[in-house]
Parts: C-alpha cells; sequence; structure tokens
C-alpha cells in the first residue's frame, strides 16, 4: 500500500512541478509519520522515502531507537517546548517549528552541548486561525535577525501551514507572502543567514504549494493513509 501511495504521490508532484517550470529534486518529501507505526515507517523507507516529520517529542524518540539501523532523517515539525529540545538536539536533522526567541535560545544551546549547529527554519502564522502557531510575518525579518546572532543554531529558512480548508487555492495567498518574506530576508544580507528552505503544503495543499516555491511538502495521509488514532 505505502509503495502505490508514493508512486501516486510522485505523479502528483512531479505535474506540480512542471506547471512550476520547476524540476522535482528541488523538493524534498517529508513523510509525517505521527501517529503511525514504526512498520508503516520500515515499509516507507524500503519504498526509498528518507525524511520523516514528527510532532511529539516522546514519540520521535521512541521511534528514533526503533529506526536507529535505517537511518532516517528526522524533522520535527510540531510545536516544540524548550524543555524538550535537549532529547532530539543530537540527531534531528532540521527544527521546523521556531517561533520565539526563547526557543531558539535553547536550541543554540543544546546544539552546543553536542556539538552540533542545528538547522531551523521560522514558522510564520499566515492565517487567522488561532490554534496555529508562529510569528506575525511583521515580526519575521526581526525575529531571523536576533536568530543569527546565535552560534549553534543556522537559520534555512521558513515555514507555515494553510488554513483548514476542502480548497486548496485558500492556502495559496499564505504560501505567497512566506515566500516574498524570504525573498526579503535574503535581500537584507543577514550574516549567516540564507533562506534555502520553504516548508509549506501538506497532502491537502502541496501542489500550490509548490507552485508557490515551497522547497519541502509535509506529507502524511497521502503516504500513510487516514490517521486511525489521535492524540
Amino acid at each position: 500500500m505505502i509503495q502505490e501511495n508514493i508512486q501516486s504521490l510522485e505523479k502528483h508532484l512531479e505535474a506540480a512541478c512542471a506547471r512550476a517550470g520547476r524540476k522535482r529534486d528541488e523538493i524534498t518529501l517529508v513523510a509525517v509519520s505521527k501517529t503511525f507505526g514504526v512498520e508503516l515507517m520500515r515499509e516507507a523507507l524500503t519504498a526509498g522515502l528518507r525524511d520523516f516529520g514528527e510532532n511529539y517529542v516522546q514519540e520521535l524518540i521512541s521511534k528514533n531507537l526503533e529506526l536507529s539501523g535505517l537511518s532516517p532523517r528526522w524533522h520535527f515539525i510540531g510545536h516544540l517546548q524548550s524543555n524538550k529540545v535537549k532529547y532530539i538536539a543530537d540527531y534531528v536533522h532540521l527544527i521546523h517549528s521556531v517561533d520565539n526567541m526563547k526557543l531558539a535560545r535553547e536550541i543554540d544551546k543544546r546544539g552546543a552541548a553536542c556539538g552540533r549547529t542545528l538547522d531551523v527554519l521560522v514558522e510564520v502564522h499566515t492565517t487567522d486561525e488561532a490554534t496555529k502557531s508562529g510569528v506575525l510575518p511583521e515580526r519575521t525579518v526581526g525575529l531571523v535577525q536576533e536568530m543569527a546572532g546565535l552560534a549553534h543554531l543556522r537559520v534555512q529558512g521558513l515555514m507555515t501551514m494553510g488554513p483548514f480548508s476542502d480548497n486548496p487555492n485558500d492556502s495559496r495567498p499564505c504560501f505567497r507572502l512566506v515566500a516574498a518574506l524570504a525573498r526579503e530576508i535574503d535581500q537584507a544580507g543577514i550574516e549567516g543567514v540564507r533562506m534555502k528552505k520553504l516548508s509549506m503544503g501538506m497532502s491537502s495543499d502541496f501542489e500550490v504549494a509548490i507552485e508557490e516555491g515551497a522547497t519541502i511538502v509535509r506529507i502524511g495521509t497521502a503516504v500513510f493513509g487516514q490517521r486511525k488514532k489521535v492524540h
């Protein structure tokens, strides 16, 4: 099932890239594996996926132990509490959800402790939905400038989530705004900061995200199927 899902998904990814005049290898597919078991993840790894997104630190710790021999690349995509950073700092590939200096300083501290410079994205809040995290668009440049002073943290780009909607095009203004913010930050010439990555788009709206410049799409149900349990 996973193999078939990925093959179907790849066709959509390639079509979206073609419409946007982009190459498929510009896009990293992060399989959002939260709440899915390690057996399904093993299937996905066997099918060629390497990047996996988790929302909960405890779940990530457990899966990292169980799948250590298969070397998945872990993306932390959920709301990250400062007191949990220490549990993932020595192996997480990319943290997508940094939206304040308290968290950024803790990531820097834990990076120093384990001898790593941790790659992060700044999460931008682009909808009017209170349930979503992120820094406001007008405060994003200032936050990135402040984060740039941290020695063991490297800002690689921005992340956002579109609105809950049945229409993928409802996400387009959010994605367009974040892409424009990324260009603004690049043009500001902040030392040590390059907007290399834009993490935008999920199962429902990833094609629109690619059209608007996403370099990372976070896809769960289109890879693994519907979730049967909820945290």
